[in-house]
């Protein structure tokens, strides 16, 4: 790449190496889509099979997940200003963007969790019918790649502290940065095939 491509082109994209992981992240990306396709799908077949168990109707509220949707779509927000901050070649507001993204990350998490306690506590665990355990893989699949990133995205906060900016390093934060959106992406239609639909039927 000559030194005018160069100075035109994000740092991330600079090396072969850069431009290969970032397609074969691409890839990945797609064998994702193929699972959660199929975890909607199972939970579509199911919808409605509760049993004994309570509707999801008398459970689901919409404020938590509001709040829920809410963090992570605003932690998207964030990890994107870290990418612009990145391409433009500033560590430190690229660092507070990425920690403020898995703040909120955290913050979603949290209420994950609590909504599965109160979920569980009201008798619908993964155990009560064919529905609720749809709905436990589904939302606890996504909320397992959520903790993922957000651990996968410290230790690169790490290396960046450590190393800088670099065309490695620059890379692997474009790509969390990916992850991280796809998640958001699932996140969307979680929110209005499981629980939209799941308050009014």
């Amino acid at each position: 790449m000559s030194t005018q491509e160069a100075k035109h082109t994000p740092l991330e994209y600079q090396t072969t190496h850069g431009q290969m992981n970032i397609l074969g992240f691409w890839i990945f990306l797609a064998a994702e889509v193929v699972l959660f396709s199929t975890l909607f799908a199972t939970y579509a077949v199911l919808f409605g099979r509760t049993a004994d168990s309570p509707l999801p109707s008398e459970l689901f509220g919409a404020e938590i997940v509001l709040i829920m949707t809410f963090l992570l779509l605003t932690s998207s927000f964030t990890c994107g200003i870290a990418i612009h901050n990145m391409r433009q070649g500033q560590v430190k507001p690229l660092i507070i963007w990425m920690v403020i993204t898995l703040l909120l990350g955290l913050g979603f998490l949290g209420f994950e969790i609590y909504e599965f306690m109160h979920y569980t506590h009201e008798g619908a665990t993964l155990q009560s019918s064919a529905f609720w355990s749809s709905f436990y893989v589904l939302a606890g699949t996504h909320g397992l790649h959520v903790t993922l990133g957000i651990g996968w995205a410290t230790l690169l906060i790490i290396q960046i502290v450590k190393r800088g900016l670099t065309p490695v390093t620059s890379q692997k934060v474009f790509i969390i940065s990916l992850y991280w959106h796809f998640l958001d992406v699932i996140w969307i239609f979680i929110f209005t095939a499981v629980y939209l639909i799941g308050m009014v039927v």
